[in-house]
C-alpha cells in the first residue's frame, strides 16, 4: 500500500510542477500567475483540475 501512495504523490508532484512552468510561461499577467501558483500548491489535486480547465495556458512558442 505504501508504494501505490509514493507514486500518486510522484504524480501528483509532477502534475504540480507542470502546471506551475506553464503558468509562469503564460502571457498572463503577474497577479494572475501568483494565484494560480498558490492555487496548484495549497490544493494540488483540485488547484491542477481547475487549472487544466480555466487556467492560464502556456504562450505558444515561434521558431
Amino acid at each position: 500500500m505504501v508504494e501505490i501512495y509514493g507514486i500518486g504523490g510522484l504524480i501528483v508532484l509532477v502534475l504540480s510542477i507542470w502546471a506551475i512552468v506553464s503558468i509562469v510561461g503564460s502571457a498572463a499577467g503577474t497577479g494572475t500567475k501568483i494565484l494560480w501558483i498558490l492555487f496548484v500548491l495549497i490544493l494540488p489535486v483540485l488547484g491542477f483540475i481547475f487549472w487544466l480547465i480555466f487556467g492560464p495556458k502556456a504562450a505558444p512558442r515561434h521558431g
